[in-house]
């Protein structure tokens, strides 16, 4: 089994309003020399096979037709080998 860590952020050409809310925020708490705070989506998940290239390539479709919208956003991830508990 492998868990996906999938991390999807808006393209740095959509204006991101949550980031900007946040970087006011952290002005207004006196860290001024933050800037360019963008939000974005954090996602795990398992996929149940013993073969990394599976494993990877349906995480990266299911960043394509679900998690993420092609116009809007851009996506990365790791694989990683993964024990249940």
């Amino acid at each position: 089994m492998f868990q996906s860590k999938i991390v999807v952020t808006l393209r740095k050409s959509i204006l991101d309003p949550q980031g900007k809310a946040v970087e006011q925020g952290v002005h207004s708490l006196g860290y001024e020399k933050v800037n360019d705070v963008r939000i974005g989506k954090f996602i795990e998940l398992n996929v149940q096979t013993d073969n990394k290239v599976e494993a990877e390539r349906i995480t990266k479709e299911v960043c394509e037709k679900l998690l993420a919208n092609p116009i809007m956003e851009d996506f990365s991830f790791t694989v990683e080998n993964h024990k249940a508990t």
